[in-house]
């Protein structure tokens, strides 16, 4: 069964352009190197939700904990908060459309 990892974030004030650099050249490239697929991209430009809503996608959940819990990934996530705060995440199951 496909599994979807939720995140969300807000983008530190000031730190945009730092941002969607390490977006672009590192955190995107760095999950799909360890075998997942983004899949959803959301900006939120009105209401007191979080700035920044991404899917990723694992074939299982397995695959998906194996990858939580390597060092790559902590890489990664401990990159992210040079740029974000508030970064939250939760595991479903990979449905069609717009899940929250």
């Amino acid at each position: 069964m496909a599994i979807k990892l939720i995140m969300t974030w807000d983008i530190l004030p000031s730190k945009e352009q730092e941002y969607f650099e390490f977006m672009v050249r590192d955190f995107i490239p760095g999950i799909q190197k360890l075998g997942l697929e983004p899949s959803d991209a959301w900006f939120t430009v009105y209401g007191d939700q979080p700035q920044i809503m991404t899917a990723i996608r694992s074939a299982t959940i397995k695959e998906l904990q194996q990858v939580l819990h390597s060092s790559d990934w902590e890489r990664l996530t401990s990159q992210l908060l040079d740029f974000v705060e508030e970064l939250k995440y939760k595991i479903v199951e990979d449905r069609p459309g717009f899940q929250l």
